[in-house]
């Protein structure tokens, strides 16, 4: 499983090196847990990496389903333009790979072309990844690899919590 967390590492750390002007690549499974992500040095800590990734894989699945019942093919790549910057989410075979960048990122084109290739060299080592983490039980391999929550709760702390946002 190590040398897996390397690999996503190496590969997220040379798309952040692509472009100034990107400022966060986040790696999630479909149901948006984080696998990687990585900002560059200058930047310090990026807010919420696990939120951010889970609400991109959700737009990433909703946008997918919307493909699927229109019959009109696969989903290639979704962006979101804001104010302050761009977030694009596009298919890592079982994953999906987020980029978040400021505003002044200029060649969609070569966004588009980076995110190809690093899908093209996640590919194997997410295939590897995810059938370890089917065969651990409790899918021990995610939860190995997976980074830490940044808010420290422990699992019956969300249990705890689900259960009282389901009273509402």
């Amino acid at each position: 499983m190590e040398d897996l967390k390397k690999q996503f590492e190496h590969t997220l750390s040379k798309i952040i090196r692509s472009d100034p002007a990107i400022k966060k690549v986040i790696l999630v499974d479909r149901t948006g847990l984080t696998i990687a992500h990585a900002n560059p040095k200058n930047v310090g800590q990026f807010p919420d990496p696990d939120g951010i990734g889970a609400i991109a894989s959700a737009v990433f699945g909703a946008s997918e389903e919307q493909g699927v019942s229109l019959r009109i093919g696969d989903l290639d790549l979704v962006t979101s333009e804001f104010e302050k910057g761009k977030i694009f989410a596009s298919s890592c075979g079982k994953a999906v790979l987020c980029l978040i960048t400021d505003a002044s990122i200029g060649n969609i084109g070569m966004i588009r072309l980076i995110m190809k290739k690093a899908s093209e060299e996640l590919y194997e080592p997410l295939d590897q990844f995810f059938s370890a983490a089917t065969s651990a039980s409790d899918f021990g391999g995610l939860q190995e690899l997976a980074p830490k929550s940044s808010l420290g709760l422990e699992k019956d702390e969300l249990e705890a919590a689900l259960r009282e946002l389901e009273k509402f």
